[in-house]
């Protein structure tokens, strides 16, 4: 569930205090997996979402890919509010962002690193600014500056490295409703030794990146809720 209120009052030390604690109750074996605190800022009829949010997650119930990787020795970066969702769980390094630009600056901060490892990037604004706003123009805009940034991505990526690109939920601007719109999202996949033009189709679950990045990376992943496409795009 979600404390949400002006952000003079939550925010800094109040929103530290009362996201902990409002996350003790909604837990157990019916525990709801995130407590989202939410400031926002403007005058009344114009309220607007900042980017001082912060999530406090119920920790994965079982090891992730994340675990896996970082058990493994390889290095876990985690961009944006990955390390809250995850509740830091299987992360070696980590960054807030305040919006997408700093989001992809800090990605590529993290590959000309050149570690081995994994890098898990999540771009905010779409979700938070413009898709439960409502605001399909801006949404529009973001992918389009998102889009002049990828040639940049691209020149970082070392002949080894996979970019995957997608989303864990739709989030329909144009839609009535404020909420999480579609369940299906894109799923692209670019790297030197990735095949051109092979169509992945509908997969049945968001796992399979993590059955993926598991077979890449040839871990052992014991009862795998997903199947890797690694053989299908791999050359």
């Amino acid at each position: 569930f979600e404390d949400s209120g002006p952000e003079e009052i939550l925010s800094g030390r109040n929103l530290l205090f009362w996201g902990p604690g409002a996350r003790r109750f909604p837990e157990g074996k019916r525990g709801v997996g995130r407590v989202v605190g939410r400031p926002f800022t403007g005058p009344p009829g114009s309220f607007y979402r900042t980017a001082r949010r912060r999530d406090f997650s119920l920790p994965p119930s079982d090891p992730t890919i994340l675990d896996r990787l970082k058990n493994s020795g390889l290095t876990v970066f985690a961009v944006g509010k990955i390390k809250d969702i995850f509740t830091g769980q299987g992360i070696t390094h980590s960054v807030t962002t305040q919006n997408n630009q700093e989001g992809i600056d800090k990605t590529l901060v993290f590959l000309s690193k050149k570690e081995k490892g994994l890098i898990f990037t999540n771009l905010i604004d779409f979700d938070m600014l413009y898709g439960h706003r409502n605001d399909p123009y801006g949404y529009a805009k973001a992918l389009e500056e998102f889009d002049t940034r990828l040639p940049e991505i691209f020149r970082a990526l070392q002949p080894d490295d996979i970019l995957v690109l997608t989303a864990d939920h739709g989030c329909d601007p144009t839609t009535p409703s404020t909420d999480h719109s579609r369940e299906y999202v894109p799923l692209l996949v670019y790297g030197k030794k990735v095949k051109a033009g092979v169509n992945l189709g509908v997969r049945d679950t968001f796992a399979d990146v993590a059955a993926t990045i598991a077979d890449i990376f040839n871990l052992s992943f014991p009862n795998p809720k997903g199947k890797s496409f690694a053989p299908e795009i791999l050359s």
